[in-house]
């Protein structure tokens, strides 16, 4: 469980290892050196994890993504347990 708020203004980027597969309520992401499936809740949060590597920060990447800002704290939490099961990392 994440203990420490997610820090939005840090460089994030999808795992390496991990692969996306879109699905009609956003992605299945695996992740290949744990073995382990998360889902990904929505189309919108998968844009948001593809366009993590190509912005300065996790903000950059909402911003980019068209995330209205009153929902930062969702979209926040929703990283932050991401980031939990490596399927994000920093950079």
């Amino acid at each position: 469980m994440h203990h420490v708020a997610f820090d939005l203004f840090r460089a994030y980027r999808l795992s390496p290892a991990v692969s996306l597969r879109a699905e009609p309520f956003g992605a299945l992401a695996y992740h290949f050196g744990t073995r382990r499936l998360s889902l990904v809740k929505s189309p919108e949060l998968v844009t948001v994890l593809r366009l993590l590597d190509s912005h300065d920060s996790a903000a950059g990447a909402l911003d980019a993504a068209g995330v209205p800002i009153r929902q930062r704290a969702r979209y926040a939490v929703a990283l932050a347990a991401l980031a939990d099961s490596e399927v994000i990392g920093a950079r």
